[in-house]
């Protein structure tokens, strides 16, 4: 008897609590909200994490949050995606922060700082080292709250025309590069020229630019740049790993209820792991096929990493010397990455290097 009892709370318990979930979710509102990401449907794995993100937030609301991706110009240049959500014309962007050095260089360190640290340690310095709460304080000025939302991992060195030997080479030299590593180069002569991935092709095709940098091989292939700039070069120091970031107006976040704050806290997540795993599984195949078309590896030369080395600790100190925001995030993330790099000595570097050795 006691047993048909116990059966018979557990079953009703049960019930309860299935008619109770619906009605939970049915409090919530119905939200429809607009995502501009900086970039376009083609390159399926770094637009592929916006997509990612929305489909998971909707799941987790029963359906009633629903976040709509628009690729970059469909309702928002593509370098104005920041813009639009600090004016409250979107809800929301996926983007990369170092987009809009322009306004301060500070941005840098949510995305992608030359001689930076690699994807893990960005992400541990983003996530355990205080990366997250100084980069919230920053933003808090463009009334913007910023979520982690991928990263591409070491990026490669750009598409040349020409071969590069020397310093001498990138005098004059005219380059797509994003961010705070066309600053860099400047020292050094090179002309930097901010484009969005629609316009890399066509500008380097009529000798507007003579080279660029995108991302790594599978997007690169994607994009065709290696049909009109044959020299591929590696390793893009200036993005040791690239971590792009989803923009949430803080009005639009306060509005939110709790449950879809959550969503969104771990959707970010997932597209952030989503993008690092996509990158990792396809790079390999897409360098092959690049390579079978032709196209000629380099490294940049000592001479050269040496130079860009000395040079972005230079523009680093300067900027941290007149720039109170910058220097606030830079002086701990300076120890962050010394750390880091000391920890990785000891057994993932060597143990990484010993593998591609022996084949």
């Amino acid at each position: 008897m006691e047993r048909r009892s116990f059966l018979k709370k557990a079953a009703a318990g049960a019930s309860a609590g299935a008619l109770a979930a619906p009605a939970l979710a049915q409090s919530q509102p119905t939200l429809n909200w607009r995502l501009a990401s900086s970039f376009p449907k083609t390159l399926e794995t770094v637009f592929g994490a916006a997509e990612v993100f929305s489909k998971r937030v909707a799941q987790l609301t029963g359906g009633k949050f629903n976040i709509r991706v628009f690729a970059g110009g469909e309702i928002v240049p593509a370098l104005q995606v920041m813009d639009a959500v600090q004016a409250g014309t979107i809800e929301m962007g996926h983007t990369a922060p170092y987009y809009f050095f322009g306004k301060d260089p500070t941005f840098a360190f949510d995305c992608a700082v030359p001689f930076g640290m690699n994807s893990r340690q960005q992400t541990a310095w983003y996530e355990q080292g205080g990366g997250k709460q100084l980069m919230r304080e920053f933003y808090k000025d463009y009334g913007i709250i910023n979520f982690i939302g991928g990263n591409s991992g070491a990026q490669m060195g750009g598409w040349f025309r020409k071969e590069i030997h020397s310093l001498k080479d990138l005098q004059g030299l005219k380059m797509r590069i994003g961010g705070y590593g066309g600053r860099v180069l400047q020292k050094l002569g090179l002309v930097p020229q901010q484009i969005a991935a629609g316009d890399i092709y066509p500008a380097l095709e009529k000798g507007t630019i003579d080279a660029a940098e995108w991302i790594a091989p599978v997007d690169d292939e994607r994009l065709g740049l290696f049909k009109v700039a044959p020299h591929y070069y590696a390793p893009g120091w200036w993005e040791p790993s690239t971590q792009f970031s989803f923009y949430v107006g803080i009005k639009e976040w306060e509005k939110l209820p709790k449950e879809y704050q959550a969503a969104i806290e771990v959707a970010s997540y997932e597209a952030h792991v989503y993008m690092q795993a996509e990158y990792d599984a396809k790079n390999p195949a897409a360098l092959a096929r690049l390579l079978k078309n032709g196209v000629k590896l380099h490294s940049f030369s000592k001479e050269i990493m040496e130079a860009c080395y000395k040079a972005a600790n230079e523009v680093n100190e300067e900027e941290a010397s007149k720039n109170a925001k910058f220097k606030k995030i830079y002086e701990p993330w300076k120890r962050f990455r010394h750390d880091a790099n000391q920890w990785f000595s000891v057994a993932e570097a060597p143990m990484q290097n010993f593998m591609i050795t022996h084949k």
